[in-house]
């Protein structure tokens, strides 16, 4: 697998609804993952994805290739509080997190979204935060392995419903 081809950065407001499509085109995909109408805020916010960045402290990632492609994407929040989700994690300190990792369907098994995951064990490390948090559904228990193969831990403190769908939380210690 040669990732040396992908550049992660972040994405240009230009790009931001293209991405937002891109979410919604692999999250609607999704075995067993709410659709459209069973959840219509979450994909008014997969949509309308560049607004987290409205926010200091996040970041919207892009992986492209040399044509400049988006073949995926995550959101890096190195301010917990501005993370969005239920449970307890957005109340955790000295932390960062991502959330909304997605990797478009022609480009998958091409080590994108463990450059992703990677990119933000970075940032984490860098802004010398203590842990990473991450949260998962059963739809995405592909990703499981990856996360896990990186040092993330499932936290069961972390988990929540949103509406009928379990998530579940996942929690890597950075040691600085």
């Amino acid at each position: 697998m040669n990732t040396s081809n992908y550049i992660i950065r972040n994405a240009f407001p230009s790009e931001f609804e293209e991405i937002g499509r891109l979410l919604i085109r692999v999250y609607s995909q999704l075995e067993g993952f709410p659709k459209e109408n069973e959840q219509p805020n979450y994909y008014k916010m997969l949509a309308n994805i560049g607004n987290f960045t409205n926010h200091s402290e996040t970041e919207l990632l892009a992986a492209v290739d040399e044509n400049n492609t988006i073949l995926g994407t995550v959101v890096f929040f190195n301010d917990m509080q501005y993370y969005g989700s239920g449970g307890s994690a957005t109340q955790e300190k000295n932390a960062a997190g991502f959330r909304l990792l997605g990797v478009d369907p022609n480009a998958r098994g091409k080590g994108i979204g463990k450059l992703l995951t990677q990119e933000c064990i970075k940032k984490a490390t860098e802004n010398n935060q203590n842990q990473l948090i991450i949260h998962s559904t059963l739809a995405m228990k592909t990703a499981w392995k990856m996360y896990e193969n990186l040092g993330f831990k499932r936290s069961e403190d972390l988990d929540f419903m949103q509406g009928e769908l379990p998530v579940f939380g996942f929690r890597l210690k950075i040691i600085s």
